[in-house]
């Protein structure tokens, strides 16, 4: 009988000893798919935030966007060269892409709304003119500056940790502007202005300045998207582009609502593509993508955010 009892305590810590280095080894699968899905989910989000902002409040569809991402990019690089840490160089980006972006506002974009085939030919040419112009000012490249922070080892991967920080950063972002727009008194003016500017204007709210904080918030935005990616990234005039496909498909995908819907899109097309990604490998990832855009647009032809405000009601 004690035989036995030892045989059996025996195979009982065995077992847990089992079971234990499966969990080992699962880890680093797992662990694998999460960072995937995060990588994912934060560049949607940090690449759609201005966009959703100036089109989901403004109704301007933005074709600039991408050069906003490449000045907050070009600036962030060239201040971080100049002995700024990152986290103020990156600052500088997106307060460099802010001001541009009042200032385009001022000289074209005001004279524009709610005349949104104007609007998208507008943004479009100066979208045309600030590649070229940094292209003919800048060249066709310009040093950039290394991804911090280093890597870590999980299993027999490697992976990076600044890439853990832009997923922080993504949550980060939403909250913040969730803070911004349903928290603070800018947040219920702004909202209340695109909604109903003419009470808006009868209750003396100048509505024009709303308007260009909206709009310089959006291109500063973009700009943030464009320094948080500058350090992964080759600095190059048409780097905007890298950025527009995915940003304009989560929008799309999401509707007029950046929480409602940009943010969940952003987690739904995160999953799908990080599963593709991680069973079949990127350009699987990027179909999958796609085809994901193209069924929702079907289904659902509001967006998401327009049949999650139906499912309420």
């Amino acid at each position: 009988m004690r035989t036995f009892g030892r045989g059996f305590v025996l195979a009982r810590a065995l077992s847990s000893a089992e079971q234990g280095a499966r969990r080992v080894e699962l880890f680093p699968a797992i662990f694998s798919i999460f960072y995937q899905f995060g990588d994912a989910f934060a560049f949607l989000v940090i690449s759609c935030a201005g966009l959703a902002v100036i089109f989901g409040m403004m109704g301007i569809i933005n074709l600039a966007h991408g050069e906003f991402i490449m000045c907050g990019a070009y600036v962030t690089a060239a201040s971080a060269r100049a002995g700024l840490p990152l986290p103020l160089a990156i600052a500088c980006g997106a307060v460099a892409a802010g001001v541009v972006g009042m200032a385009l506002e001022r000289a074209v974009i005001r004279h524009l709304y709610h005349r949104p085939l104007d609007s998208i030919i507008a943004t479009w040419g100066v979208s045309l003119i600030a590649t070229q112009g940094v292209l003919i000012m800048l060249g066709p490249t310009m040093q950039g500056i290394g991804t911090p922070l280093g890597s870590t080892l999980v299993g027999e991967r490697s992976y990076s940790v600044y890439r853990i920080v832009l997923f922080a950063s993504a949550v980060g972002l939403l909250v913040g502007l969730y803070v911004l727009f349903y928290r603070t008194r800018f947040g219920v003016i702004a909202r209340a202005t695109i909604q109903r500017p003419a009470m808006a204007r009868a209750l003396g709210v100048d509505t024009r300045r709303v308007y260009g904080l909206t709009f310089g918030l959006g291109a500063g935005l973009a700009g943030l998207a464009g320094g948080l990616y500058a350090p992964t990234m080759t600095m190059v005039p048409t780097m905007g582009a890298t950025f527009i496909v995915e940003s304009f498909v989560t929008v799309v995908v999401g509707g007029a609502d950046i929480f409602l819907g940009a943010a969940p899109a952003a987690a739904i097309l995160a999953v799908i593509r990080a599963a593709l990604t991680a069973w079949y490998g990127q350009l699987f990832g990027q179909i999958g993508l796609l085809v994901a855009v193209i069924v929702v647009i079907r289904v659902m032809p509001g967006g998401l955010s327009a049949f999650l405000k139906r499912w309420q009601r």
